[in-house]
């Protein structure tokens, strides 16, 4: 089992039930949203897997003596202590060879809610493996984000950490277009809707290469109070 922390905004939000039609599953309730696509499900497999979300702590295996409730636990009282913090609109962006929403813009609380999770959760994340860190692809990394990885388990962390809510595979060249005309027609009426990180959600991968699904999700104090 991996567990990981991701914000996703609620189940019946419009960007997210969008989302889960484009992917073609809801990590909520676990469900395919739409019949097979040959078209569009070969651009989608790996964001499908893991569902709609943005990554704050990446998915990682529970310490020895850590467990999934405890980690829960720890999650709901994390996160009533949190601010919301204001994303804005978002756009669609390439991001080296796979499509993901982003900010338009930087975003006030958004690094400091990044270091605050990966630093708080560190304690329940289990060491990587030597399978881990290959399947990372060390030699591709940059100096700073090969050090990330040995300390926190993923490189994309600190000053490398972009918030983006993935919506493609990997694509060549070639299927790139077809899968960004595609998103922009489907997600025209909620790119310039504005997005706010007001809660923290529990993924769980229950065995190796399975799908990710929505354990819990934990809203901030203040956007529930």
């Amino acid at each position: 089992m991996r567990v990981a922390i991701y914000h996703t905004p609620a189940q019946d939000d419009p960007l997210t039930r969008r989302a889960a039609l484009w992917l073609g599953r809801d990590a909520f309730d676990r469900c395919a949203t739409r019949a097979a696509d040959p078209a569009i499900d070969p651009l989608v497999s790996d964001p499908a897997r893991y569902g709609f979300h943005a990554t704050l702590k990446a998915p990682f295996r529970l310490a020895d003596g850590r467990s999934l409730a405890e980690l829960d636990a720890a999650l709901k009282a994390f996160a009533q202590e949190q601010e919301p913090v204001a994303l804005g609109p978002l756009a669609l962006a390439r991001i080296g060879n796979f499509l993901a929403l982003t900010p338009t813009g930087p975003v006030h609380g958004l690094s400091g809610l990044e270091t605050g999770i990966r630093t708080h959760f560190e304690p329940f994340r289990a060491p990587l493996t030597e399978a881990e860190v290959a399947r990372r692809r060390p030699d591709l990394l940059t100096d700073r984000q090969r050090a990330n990885l040995d300390r926190w388990g993923y490189p994309h962390v600190g000053s490398d950490f972009r918030f983006h809510m993935t919506l493609s595979n990997a694509l060549d060249a070639t299927a790139l277009p077809e899968a960004e005309r595609h998103i922009r027609a489907d997600f025209a009426d909620l790119l310039a809707r504005p997005l706010t990180i007001d809660a923290l959600a529990l993924f769980v991968e229950p065995d190796a290469g399975a799908p990710f699904h929505v354990h819990a999700r934990h809203a901030f104090a203040q956007a529930s109070g």
